[in-house]
């Protein structure tokens, strides 16, 4: 993010300050968005379907179709009706991986219950030579993030020595995903080349969106991949944008309308991202 000083004629001034109270808006997003648009420069938007509370609550009926999806991004990760299997879309293709291992790509009439996508742009690029631990891509890409209260979106290609990933299964309506997490199959791969997709979220976002890192791989034969949990001696590329503007589109089924997602989802959420960790 930079900081500019400039001055405005009293009329456009006047102007907008009356766009920010009518929109409730700051001055920073009236005139990022004014730039946007006069620059031909799109601004980076994070489109997610559902929210993190619905599927630690065990929704996981589909909202969205996977075509419309593709329409506000080709970059992202999510998951299928009933957590049968992870979704990641790379390249402007939407990927399911199914709990046998197989990798098949997705029909755009396919909904989807939660997914996060954008129209990556690098702005900011490293290249690494063997880093030996996924703490160690961790390390890095925080030191590539300028702040810890706006989205990033990070896409990581190169060679592994190794990565470890989980898929869910399929689950019967309503299980949460605490209980969910724990039936989840798990892959080791070796010497792998492969793009790791990865969004980063601050903390205050736990209501809605998975807080910290979240990253889903994909080999580049396209014949294997899943949410990461372990990733060793990589090298290659990382690449990355932060994300000013989100886009929530929430369900419109009697089930989420009617649910109490009042409850914090956090602890859950950590829960099933580091269920392997008891096995």
């Amino acid at each position: 993010m930079k900081t500019i000083t400039c001055n405005l004629p009293d009329s456009l001034y006047r102007a907008l300050l009356e766009r920010t109270r009518a929109d409730q808006s700051s001055c920073d997003h009236v005139v990022s968005m004014a730039l946007s648009q006069c620059l031909g420069k799109p601004m980076h938007t994070l489109f997610q379907v559902s929210t993190s509370a619905a599927l630690v609550e065990g929704l996981y009926q589909g909202a969205v179709e996977v075509s419309r999806l593709l329409g506000h991004g080709g970059f992202g990760l999510g998951t299928f009706i009933d957590l049968d299997g992870e979704v990641v879309v790379l390249d402007g293709v939407c990927y399911r991986i199914s709990a046998d291992g197989a990798v098949t790509e997705v029909e755009g009439h396919q909904l989807v219950p939660y997914a996060v996508v954008t129209r990556f742009k690098t702005e900011f690029t490293i290249g690494c030579h063997r880093l030996r631990s996924f703490e160690d891509l961790v390390r890095v890409c925080d030191e590539l993030r300028e702040s810890n209260n706006v989205f990033y979106a990070f896409r990581i290609d190169g060679t592994f020595s190794r990565v470890k990933t989980r898929v869910m299964r399929a689950v019967i309506e309503g299980t949460g995903l605490k209980s969910a997490a724990s039936a989840q199959a798990e892959f080791l791969f070796e010497k792998q080349q492969g793009t790791l997709v990865g969004l980063w979220s601050p903390g205050f976002a736990g209501s809605f969106s998975v807080p910290g890192y979240h990253f889903h791989f994909l080999s580049t034969d396209r014949h294997r991949g899943g949410h990461v949990l372990e990733c060793m001696d990589f090298t290659g590329t990382i690449r990355g944008c932060a994300m000013n503007e989100m886009h929530v589109s929430l369900p419109e089924t009697e089930e989420f309308l009617k649910a109490d997602l009042t409850r914090d989802p956090s602890t859950d959420l950590l829960s099933a991202e580091n269920d392997h960790e008891s096995k």
